[in-house]
């Protein structure tokens, strides 16, 4: 018996490496594919009220244009923060070279020698900074040559989501557990996306007033880029703050600089980190550690639409392998972190 059981979980074992692999090895199909079908999923509540308000194909046309809109509107927001900061960091030179300067000397007056100095020097120098720029630039690119796939998909989700109520309700006759989980992902992955638009929305909007006041260039870019990476969870704000800082850096010195990583520091705190996950942590089912982890995980898969998307695909993954299962529901708990209404009574014989 023991040894059936090693067997299977071995077979087990090989055929998630193997599906690992297919997944990585075709990121660039099922990253765009995800990316749609989330959007989709987000959208369907909207189409199925237009739908009883007007003919099904014109609300899916709706749909599907506030769709394309809501992608172009996220993709100006990358391509502008990348631009624009490519576009300050050369106005800076002399800045820099002076900040260079005097990094140089604060290494060697701490002991290091002189190649360990020129180097941690060299990191500031403005040819470098143009070409990090100009990769990070490249790189949003090519994510962005996928949002063609994204389109397509998208144009063919949104009409065949008028018969997912049909659909769902003859499935449900012979797997009600399946339907069940992919009505819980559906209904997490809207409530993530939807909290993290709002919030995204509140961050933005506070980090470019505050960016406005310090007198940072830019802050109207900076706050747009805030509410794109809002989506991204646990090390979205980090990602938002680097170009305002280091724009701050350059505009004021350390201070300004320091006032900016403090404030960003303060406000995602407060709205990310304690209101945020009141709001969305017990309706997505994922557990602060397992969220950190789907991000790492799914961006390594993925790439950059894995860090987008690292919530909904774990949920996907929680309601195929847990929920659907009726022998599973003993594994909510361990990937929730909450207890819920799964603790059972002790057994007559052990009760005092």
């Amino acid at each position: 018996m023991t040894a059936t059981r090693s067997g299977r979980m071995l077979v087990s074992a090989a055929a998630l490496v193997v599906v690992l692999a297919g997944l990585k090895a075709a990121a660039g199909i099922v990253g765009p594919t995800a990316l749609a079908l989330a959007l989709t999923v987000l959208l369907h509540p909207v189409r199925s009220r237009l739908g009883r308000r007007m003919p099904t194909w014109a609300a899916s046309v709706v749909v599907l244009l506030g769709a394309y809109l809501l992608i172009a509107a996220l993709t100006l927001a990358l391509v502008v923060s990348a631009a624009q900061l490519a576009s300050l960091v050369p106005t800076y030179a002399s800045e820099l070279d002076d900040l260079s300067g005097s990094v140089h000397s604060t290494v060697t007056s701490m002991g290091f020698d002189e190649p360990q100095a020129k180097a941690a020097a060299g990191a500031l120098d403005v040819g470098r900074l143009v070409e990090a720029l100009t990769a990070l630039m490249g790189g949003i690119v090519s994510l962005l040559s996928s949002f063609a796939l994204v389109l397509t998909l998208m144009l063919f989700m949104a009409f065949d989501g008028a018969s997912t109520e049909r659909l769902a309700a003859g499935a449900r006759r012979h797997r009600p557990d399946l339907v069940a989980a992919l009505e819980s992902f559906a209904q997490g992955t809207r409530t993530y996306l939807g909290m993290s638009a709002i919030f995204g929305l509140i961050v933005a909007v506070v980090d470019t007033v505050m960016l406005w006041g310090l007198g940072v260039p830019g802050a109207l870019v900076w706050g747009a880029l805030a509410f794109v990476t809002n989506f991204i969870p646990n090390i979205g704000f980090v990602i938002g703050l680097v170009p305002p800082a280091l724009v701050a850096l350059l505009e004021g010195g350390p201070d300004l600089m320091v006032v900016v990583v403090v404030l960003y520091c303060v406000v995602n705190l407060v709205i990310q980190s304690v209101i945020q996950p009141r709001y969305v942590g017990s309706a997505v089912g994922l557990s602060t550690t397992l969220t950190f982890l789907s991000l790492v995980f799914w961006a390594w898969v993925l790439g950059p639409i894995g860090a987008l998307l690292a919530v909904p695909m774990s949920l996907l993954v929680k309601a195929l392998l847990i929920e659907a299962d009726p022998d599973g529901t003993w594994r909510e708990p361990l990937v929730s972190g909450q207890p819920g209404d799964l603790v059972e009574e002790p057994p007559p014989s052990h009760r005092g």
